[in-house]
């Protein structure tokens, strides 16, 4: 599998990944065009040193087979370490429960160690039990209650 940073011509797959989602489907709005906000977003994302939006191949398809984000939060505890926290993590809809969730868990792991992040966070929503399960598989830890507050 390789893991390459996402292009402008990446975003339509990865909305398009979000969208057919459970939950992105009362988020997301996928049209084409694609709304000028997803590429803004997007430009936003790739110059900042701090966040890496990522997709998955496989080594002799250059057909998107996986998506996620990670981000680098530098902060003063934990002695100025850095912490990594990954979200939007979607697998092609047709390749779940195939492992690709597994190896891209993986290389985020290694990644965030890579830039000395003390530890890589992430949260799920309740309303995805399996998911959760997948990441407690995985050695994650339910360590804190996590909170939102949503503005219109």
């Amino acid at each position: 599998m390789i893991f390459r940073k996402a292009t402008k011509n990446d975003v339509p797959f990865i909305v398009t990944m979000m969208a057919n989602d459970k939950l992105g489907k009362l988020r997301e709005n996928y049209q084409e065009p694609l709304s000028e906000n997803y590429y803004a977003a997007f430009e936003i994302i790739n110059n900042d040193p701090n966040q890496e939006l990522m997709v998955a191949e496989n080594e002799n398809d250059p057909k998107i087979i996986g998506t996620f984000q990670l981000t680098f939060i530098p902060y003063l505890s934990y002695q100025g370490k850095l912490r990594a926290q990954i979200e939007n993590v979607m697998v092609r809809e047709d390749l779940r429960g195939r492992g690709v969730g597994q190896k891209i868990l993986a290389w985020a792991i290694e990644r965030a160690k890579e830039r000395n992040a003390h530890l890589l966070q992430l949260t799920s929503d309740k309303q995805r039990p399996d998911a959760i399960k997948f990441y407690e598989d995985l050695g994650f830890t339910a360590s804190h209650e996590g909170m939102k507050l949503h503005f219109k």
